[in-house]
């Protein structure tokens, strides 16, 4: 319940009509109804992706295969979407990409060209995997008719790699081993996957070759997270044309 004080002004209120409300001059212009449309945030027109618009180049000697849909079960969404399957087949070897259904390949034979297009330009999640599609796809035909290789760089006192076969641990026949002797107790060994190919050039480098990039890296990742580099000493395991800004020591 309202005490009376309160109430008595409530009641003026209501009996009392409302007056006109005058505003300050400089927000009178911000309340006046404008004629003219307003600027939307952005004007920029819908443009295609830059990359999937792109031909890719096949190399002589690199075929390309593309399957009819067939219903898959999605690993991150776990739903059943038909996909296609384009086999990309090479000198080095064979490749499996999955493509969604709203994405076409163009594959010109004679001109030795891809094309890749997307049924709507304005979906999102149809404008990004175009994109991430033609990165892979090329980078298969790299993989199938070049290869791809990783060179990891052991920088410390006593930093040691060799290829080694352990019959013992082999999954397949004929596994090799990459051991490491990383300072510690124990040398360490990273079994090598299959169709890749692991070798030691020098006993503080390691030559990684394989035709699928994602494989390479992965096991050049692998490597690596024994040794990381560390930012006093410079001391680790660099992959490739890694590099690392040295800080000062904590002197107290």
């Amino acid at each position: 319940m309202l005490a009376p004080r309160r109430l008595k002004v409530l009641e003026r209120a209501a009996t009392t009509t409302p007056s006109a409300v005058t505003l300050p001059a400089f927000l009178v212009p911000a309340f006046q109804p404008t004629s003219a449309p307003r600027r939307q945030f952005s004007n920029t027109s819908n443009r295609p992706s830059k990359l999937g618009r792109t031909p890719i180049s096949i190399p002589p000697g690199v075929e390309l295969f593309i399957g009819e849909p067939q219903v898959k079960k999605d690993p991150t969404t776990y739903l059943r979407v038909p996909k296609r399957t384009v086999t990309v087949t090479g000198p080095l070897g064979k490749i499996d990409l999955e493509i969604p259904q709203y994405l076409t390949i163009n594959h010109d034979e004679a001109s030795r060209r891809a094309l890749l297009s997307i049924e709507d330009y304005n979906v999102k999640q149809q404008k990004e995997m175009w994109g991430t599609t033609w990165a892979y796809l090329r980078r298969h035909i790299i993989g199938v008719s070049e290869g791809h290789t990783a060179v990891l760089r052991l920088v410390g006192v006593g930093y040691r790699a060799t290829v080694e076969e352990r019959p013992r641990k082999e999954q397949y026949p004929g596994q090799k081993f990459v051991c490491l002797k990383l300072g510690f107790t124990h040398p360490v060994e990273e079994p090598v996957p299959v169709g890749m190919k692991a070798s030691t050039p020098q006993p503080t480098r390691i030559l990684l070759e394989g035709i699928n990039k994602e494989e390479v890296m992965s096991m050049a990742a692998r490597i690596r997270k024994w040794r990381r580099p560390e930012p006093y000493k410079g001391k680790g395991i660099f992959v490739d044309d890694e590099t690392i800004k040295l800080k000062q020591k904590k002197i107290k």
